[in-house]
């Protein structure tokens, strides 16, 4: 796997890639990597600069302490069994994107600015990220409205050539990605744990052999599940998509809440909540704060719905953004 020598100081400095469980030095968080950035562009050296840095230099350019240029310069220390990491994971199918590729979307840096993901672990066709399409959301306990829905969603970016947008998990997520990629469409699904487990399925090979799907995570790619891991990535589906639906969610409690209400304090994209009679506490709520009210059942054909969800939406305008650091 061939990577510039600025992405390859943002895996060593900020991935737990090839990194030994006893290391006495930890990768930078994304939040203590933002002020070096600031710190290199202020010096004007370039991010892959530091691989030829010594300490010295290191602590007169950036003006770091010695224990801050000694961090660095043992993190940085693992060139070749960074090689080999990148090398085993492409032998699995899995590239890695970094905030210093043109590849990485262009999305992330405009919404998410300092807080886009650093790295990101992908498989599949990674062109489809931040391509036309909505995201679908959702609990994973479904009444037959939420299937149906997520179903007619998915079936309709299909159809209509629209990415459709999931978080990968049971439910609201699986049944609209199924229903894309059953209608030949696309599919990208922003994964909160194991990249490496996921594309072990069948089905799942499939698709990313042929180009129809593309699987993402800003964790390791053997990375267990967690609760944090989970509502950390809800924010990666809402600013790739251009719509976003919610199809079920509870009422003020659970990741489906907080992604939605997030996207909808930050003005991300415009965010549709399913309404009908037998809707979740949740969804009425949403729809109170400021979301648009996706009807059941939709009355219109499904090659009505990407005209029909613009004219909805027109009445709201995404946040302003800029570009920021690498």
């Amino acid at each position: 796997m061939h990577i510039s020598s600025d992405s390859q100081v943002i895996l060593l400095l900020c991935s737990h890639l090839a990194l030994s469980p006893d290391s006495v030095s930890t990768p930078f968080t994304l939040r203590e990597w933002n002020p070096l950035a600031r710190r290199l562009q202020a010096a004007s050296v370039k991010t892959g600069d530091l691989l030829f840095l010594n300490p010295a230099e290191l602590q007169t350019l950036l003006k770091l302490n010695a224990d801050e240029s000694s961090r660095l310069v043992h993190l940085l220390e693992r060139t070749e069994a960074l090689g080999d990491a990148l090398g085993r994971l492409e032998s699995l199918g899995i590239q890695v994107l970094t905030r210093a590729d043109a590849e990485y979307p262009l999305c992330y840096r405009q919404r998410l600015q300092e807080s886009a993901p650093l790295v990101l672990f992908c498989a599949g066709e990674t062109a489809l990220l931040g391509q036309p399409g909505i995201a679908v959301v959702g609990s994973r306990h479904l009444d037959e409205a939420g299937q149906e829905c997520a179903a007619f969603v998915g079936n309709a970016c299909g159809l209509s050539g629209l990415v459709l947008y999931s978080g990968g998990a049971r439910g609201v997520d699986t049944i609209s990605m199924n229903a894309a990629l059953e209608a030949r469409g696309t599919a990208v699904g922003i994964l909160p744990n194991s990249l490496e487990k996921a594309i072990r399925i069948p089905e799942t090979r499939a698709a990313l052999s042929r180009g129809d799907l593309c699987l993402a995570s800003p964790y390791s790619p053997n990375a267990g599940f967690s609760v944090g891991a989970a509502m950390g990535r809800n924010k990666l589906i809402y600013t790739l998509a251009d719509y976003a639906l919610v199809v079920a969610s509870d009422a003020e409690t659970g990741g489906t809440w907080a992604g939605a209400s997030e996207a909808l304090k930050n003005h991300w994209l415009p965010v549709f909540v399913l309404e009908h009679p037998a809707m979740p506490d949740g969804n009425r709520l949403l729809i109170q704060k400021g979301a648009l009210s996706f009807p059941h059942p939709f009355p219109e054909h499904y090659s009505k719905l990407p005209a029909w969800l613009q004219a909805q939406a027109s009445q709201i305008k995404p946040k302003p953004a800029q570009l920021d650091l690498l």
